[in-house]
Order: structure tokens, then sequence, then C-alpha cells
């Protein structure tokens, strides 16, 4: 019997659902103006579920303000294939789609795929079973294991590589692959951890994966065989953008204490358990020298990517610039909570304020840099551009090292937390 259309939360209605009442998995699949690959997606999907997945399981079709026809096919697929339901949400965005059915899902564990299924579908199982065990609360796929088997471009592979250092080492994750859109999660769970994440968008896996680390939530990584698409729709450059500013605002949120993760702890029964540290870094000078270190590396890659991206659109300064003021800023930011130990809002205005001189020293240097091989060497590539501003960058960090430490001198007492 068909069930009428209704709302289960502001701005979602159900549109169509045929399926069974509470399926042991729940698999979304978010889409936006999809309508020519959809009910090739979930045919294949639907199919793997019948003959290789040895539990009830509930395809979701999560329609995120699409404008194509994409609502139509996917109400075309749950009145006629068992399992698929569809959802509309009047608003755009995959965060959002997934954190509204996610939450309203009766299902004992909720799953998350692109519609592209780049991820081999194999890893299925695998993925949901220390959910369905009662080992973890969250599995993901990742695509950095030693054992994945990745297909993707060159620009793909930094990109990512370079996001997932930066998370390491600006907010000292330990989950190798935060992007793979290949997640679950045991649907209590998400009841309560969901309604802390913010993000809508693209962000929002990485916001999840965070917060569930600083709970004590045990997440589980998947390796898995993946392939990229190469029709995707993904806007790089603005999703990069997007990431680095969720990325400052989850940090801060946390270092101000503006989320109840010591209460959610304990609601979880998780506060017996220490929030993950930093460990084996010494304290003093060498700590200083080494915690410097990773976060220097980790602002130069996203320098580098940054520039690369952003070369083609504004031309070598203006990317320069740009790209050394984002990753300034974030640097300011992990040195003094990390190599310096600083915690909390006091005097943070003045130490930000005083990181952008530091900025505004290091551009003139590259600045510098970039203008003098240009008069020589009018014709010189980005790639050329690059080497020369990563060189001049290094003269720089030495310069950052020294004024940063006399910026926090009042801390150097102590050290840092190890």
């Amino acid at each position: 019997m068909t069930t009428p259309p209704k709302v289960d939360r502001p701005g979602m209605v159900v549109v169509l659902d045929h399926t069974a009442p509470s399926p042991t998995l729940d698999i979304v699949v978010p889409v936006y103006n999809e309508a020519a690959g959809l009910e090739r997606c979930v045919r294949r999907l639907a199919s793997h579920l019948r003959t290789s997945v040895p539990f009830s399981a509930r395809i979701t079709i999560a329609d995120n303000a699409s404008t194509d026809g994409t609502l139509a096919v996917a109400r075309s697929l749950a009145e006629r294939i068992d399992g698929v339901r569809a959802v509309h949400l009047d608003d755009k965005g995959r965060g959002r789609a997934l954190n509204a059915t996610w939450r309203d899902s009766d299902a004992e564990v909720v799953c998350y795929m692109d519609v592209d299924l780049s991820t081999d579908l194999n890893a299925l199982v695998p993925l949901v079973a220390p959910l369905l065990s009662g080992h973890s609360d969250i599995a993901i796929g990742s695509r950095l294991s030693h054992s994945s088997r990745v297909v993707r471009g060159a620009k793909r592979e930094i990109i990512s590589r370079s996001y997932n250092l930066i998370l390491r080492t600006a907010l000292r994750t330990h989950f190798r692959d935060a992007q793979c859109g290949f997640k679950a999660m045991r649907a209590d769970v998400a009841r309560r951890l969901l309604p802390l994440v913010a993000d809508t968008g693209w962000f929002f896996d990485t916001e999840v994966l965070v917060l569930a680390e600083r709970v004590g939530l045990r997440i589980a990584e998947i390796p898995v065989d993946w392939v990229d698409d190469p029709d995707s729709k993904v806007d790089i450059v603005r999703t990069a953008t997007d990431d680095l500013r969720g990325c400052w605002r989850v940090a801060r949120a946390i270092s101000r204490g503006d989320l109840p993760i010591a209460e959610l702890r304990r609601t979880i029964g998780r506060d017996r358990l220490d929030e993950p540290e930093v460990t084996g870094v010494p304290r003093g000078m060498i700590g200083h020298l080494v915690r410097f270190g990773i976060i220097g590396v980790a602002s130069t890659i996203g320098f580098a990517v940054l520039y690369l991206l952003l070369h083609p659109v504004v031309g070598a300064q203006p990317a320069n610039f740009l790209a050394l003021l984002v990753t300034a800023v974030l640097n300011t930011w992990a040195n003094r909570a990390f190599t310096f130990g600083v915690r909390g809002r006091d005097g943070a205005a003045g130490h930000h304020v005083q990181g952008i001189a530091i900025f505004l020293v290091g551009w003139a240097i590259s600045a510098g840099a970039l203008y003098v091989l240009h008069v020589d060497f009018p014709h010189a590539d980005k790639h050329v551009d690059l080497t020369v501003l990563i060189v001049a960058n290094l003269v720089a960090t030495v310069i950052r090292f020294v004024a940063l430490r006399w910026v926090f001198r009042k801390h150097l007492t102590t050290g840092a937390s190890a």
C-alpha cells in the first residue's frame, strides 16, 4: 500500500514509500539534478542488495531541491522497485539531505553512497558489519588505506591527501579519509550526534567525523576500491574553500567550548575515556620545532593546492596572496593551539593580528621573489612560480617561527601540551 506524502522534518517530504518498515540498513543516495544517471545507479544498487546483502535493506533517494526531472525519476523508481523510497527536500545541500534522512530513519544502521557509485559495492557488507556487531559506532570507506585500489587523476589525489593531512595536523584527527562518499552510522548514534552538525554541504562528512572522535565514538575504516567519475559535478575550488572555512569554524567552536562535547560523552557513556591528544612529541624548544614543522608541512601543501587552483582564475600574484592569507590564518591558529599550547579566547584577537603582520612579512618576501622571477624569466609557467614561492616561503618560515615564539613568549615556560 502506498504511503501518502508526509512531512517528517521541516522542509523534508516522504514522496513515496513502498518499503517494509524498519529495515536493518537504510542506504541514502543524495541527489541534485541527477535525472540522467539515477535509474542506472538505483537498479545496480538494488540488484546488489538482493544478491549479496544478507539482511533487510532500503534505498532512500534523497532529492535535495533538484530543478530537472530527478524527483519524477525517483518517484517512478519507488513505484516500480521494492525496497526503494523517494524523499524530497525543499532546500539544496548534500549535508542537509543526509542529516535529515539519517535522523528520521527507522533502520538500525544508516548509510550513504554517492550516486555515481564510484566505490565498489562489495565493500558494503564489510562497511556495515562492525556496526551491526556493536564493535563500532561509525564506519567509513577509505581510499587511502594501503590495501585500497584507487583510480583517479593526480589533481584529486593531491587535494585529497593534502586535505586529510591538514585535518590530522590542525584538528588532531586519526581517520585517514574524510571525504570518501561511502559511510555508515548506527542510527541511535546519528540521532544524538547529528543535531550538533551545522554544515549542509560537502563539509558535512568531515564535521561528523571530527565531532565523533571528540565525543569518543569508535570509527572503523574499511579499505575500498574506488574509480573516479570523470563526469563529477563537484566544483573543486569552491569545495576546497568551503572545507577550509569549515575546518576553521569547527576548530574555533571546539577551542572555545561552544559544543556540548562533555555532555554528549556522558550521555553515550564515553566520559571515562580521555579526549584524543597528540602524543609522542617532546616538550620545550624541540617540541615547538616538531609541532611547528608538522603544521608547516601541512600549510605548505595547503598553499600549493590553493595556488594551483587559484592561478588560472586570478593570476600569479593574487593567487600567491590569497593562498598565503588563508594558510597563514589557519597556521596561526594551529600553532597557537598545538605548538605553544594556548587555549581559550584570551588574547586570541591580538595573536591573530600579530599573525597577520607576520604573514605580511612573508608575503613581501614571496611577492618579491615572484617579481624577480617574472622580470628575469617572463614566460615561466605556474609550476616554476610555485617552486620559487616554496623556496621563498621556507625563508619566511624561519622568520615566522622566531616571530611566533616572541608572540607566545608568555607561554614558553610551560611548553605545549603533549
